[in-house]
C-alpha cells in the first residue's frame, strides 16, 4: 500500500468564481487504522454544486469547509484495512470521506453499497444524495398529484433529472428547463420529460405559457435567479415551489432574488426551502423505493464521470457553473 495521501484543501475563500489560489494539493503520509476504525481508498468523488457554498464563511445549514481543511466531497471507495468489526476489508462503501485519495473512518454516517446491483458512480447520484434530494424534496414539498404539471430547472443535471423521471412515475406532466440544444434533447429523449426549454434560447417565461397553459402546480428549482423570477409568474393556484439550489447565484457577488414573489400571494402557492440532511433517519426509505424504480426500468441513472484524481478536482468542479456536465458529475479518483 502506498504511504502517500494526495488532498486538496481550501486555502482561502473564493469571491466569486474559485481561483487555483484557492486550493492548496496537499501530500501526507496515509496511516493506519487505530481501533475501532477503517481505511477508505476513494475511487470515485461526488462533485456537487453545493462544494461552492460550503466554501463560504458564514451561517448555512452546514458549518463551512474552514482554511486549511480537505475540501468537503460525498465519495464511495473500498475498505483496504480495518480494524473495525463491522467493515471488512474488500468491502465498498460511501460517506463523506472528501476531496483525497484515502480516508480514515470510525463508521459513522457511512453506509455499505453493492456494486454487484449498481455501478459505484451511481451511489452517488441517482441511489445517493442526489436521488434522496429528489425523492424528498419532490413527494415531501413539491406534493405532485397525478395529471398536474411539474415544472424543474437544471432538468438535465443530478438531481434535476431524477425529479422529473419521479413526476412521470407519479402521473405527472413534466417539463424541464435546461441550458442547450444537447441538454434539451436529453431532457425529453433520454429521461422521457414531456418538453423542454431551452433558456439560452427561448423566453422562459412564454414557453411555459405555451407548455402549461393551465399553470405550474410544483416547480423544483435548481438554479434560482432569472428562470426563477420567470416561472413565479407562471404559477397555477395552490402552486408548490421547492427550492433546492440556486446554481445560477453560487458565484455572484450579488445574489439576485426573486422580484416575482407576489405571485405566491395572488396563487396561494408556497414556496419552501429543502436540505436532504433533514430526512437522514428516512434515507433507507428512500433509497428502497428509488432501487425499486430502477430495477423496473423506470428511473435511469446517468453520470458524468471525469478522470484525473484529485488533481483534477477544481477544474471538475468548475464544469458544474460552466453548465458543461450531463447527469450526475463524478470525479474518478482511483481503478476499481
Amino acid at each position: 500500500m502506498t504511504n502517500v495521501n494526495h488532498q486538496v484543501r481550501l486555502a482561502a475563500r473564493p469571491v466569486g468564481e474559485p481561483q487555483p489560489t484557492d486550493w492548496k494539493h496537499v501530500e501526507e503520509p496515509v496511516g493506519e487504522p487505530g481501533d475501532g476504525e477503517f481505511l477508505v481508498q476513494v475511487l470515485y468523488l461526488s462533485i456537487d454544486p453545493a462544494m461552492r457554498g460550503w466554501m463560504n464563511a458564514g451561517r448555512s445549514y452546514i458549518r463551512p469547509v474552514e482554511i486549511g481543511e480537505v475540501m468537503r466531497a460525498g465519495a464511495v471507495g473500498r475498505v483496504i484495512a480495518s480494524r473495525h468489526p463491522g467493515f471488512a476489508v474488500g468491502e465498498h462503501v460511501s460517506g463523506t470521506f472528501g476531496v483525497q485519495e484515502y480516508c480514515r473512518s470510525d463508521g459513522r454516517d457511512v453506509t455499505k453499497v453493492d456494486p454487484a446491483a449498481a455501478p459505484l458512480p451511481t451511489y452517488l447520484g441517482t441511489l445517493g444524495m442526489s436521488g434522496l434530494t429528489a425523492y424528498f424534496g419532490l413527494i415531501d414539498i413539491g406534493r405532485p398529484e397525478p395529471g398536474q404539471t411539474v415544472v424543474v430547472s437544471g432538468a438535465a443535471g443530478a438531481v434535476g433529472s431524477v425529479v422529473g423521471q419521479i413526476a412521470k412515475i407519479l402521473g405527472c406532466r413534466v417539463i424541464g428547463i435546461a441550458g442547450g440544444e444537447r441538454k434539451c434533447r436529453l431532457v425529453v429523449d433520454e429521461f422521457g420529460f414531456d418538453a423542454a426549454i431551452d433558456y439560452q434560447t427561448e423566453d422562459v417565461r412564454k414557453a411555459l405559457r405555451q407548455h402549461a397553459p393551465d399553470g405550474v402546480d410544483v416547480y423544483f428549482d435548481n438554479v434560482g435567479g432569472d428562470v426563477l423570477d420567470a416561472t413565479l409568474l407562471t404559477l397555477a393556484r395552490g402552486a408548490r415551489v421547492v427550492i433546492c439550489g440556486a446554481v445560477s447565484q453560487y458565484n455572484s457577488t450579488e445574489t439576485k432574488g426573486p422580484s416575482n414573489y407576489m405571485s405566491l400571494l395572488v396563487n396561494r402557492a408556497s414556496m419552501t426551502g429543502m436540505v436532504v440532511f433533514d430526512y437522514a433517519e428516512r434515507y433507507a426509505e428512500g433509497i428502497a423505493q428509488l432501487v425499486k424504480w430502477q430495477a423496473e426500468g423506470r428511473l435511469r441513472a446517468l453520470e458524468d464521470v471525469v478522470p484525473g484524481g484529485v488533481a483534477a478536482f477544481p477544474e471538475t468542479l468548475m464544469r458544474l457553473f460552466r453548465g458543461e456536465n450531463h447527469g450526475k458529475l463524478v470525479l474518478k479518483v482511483a481503478d476499481e
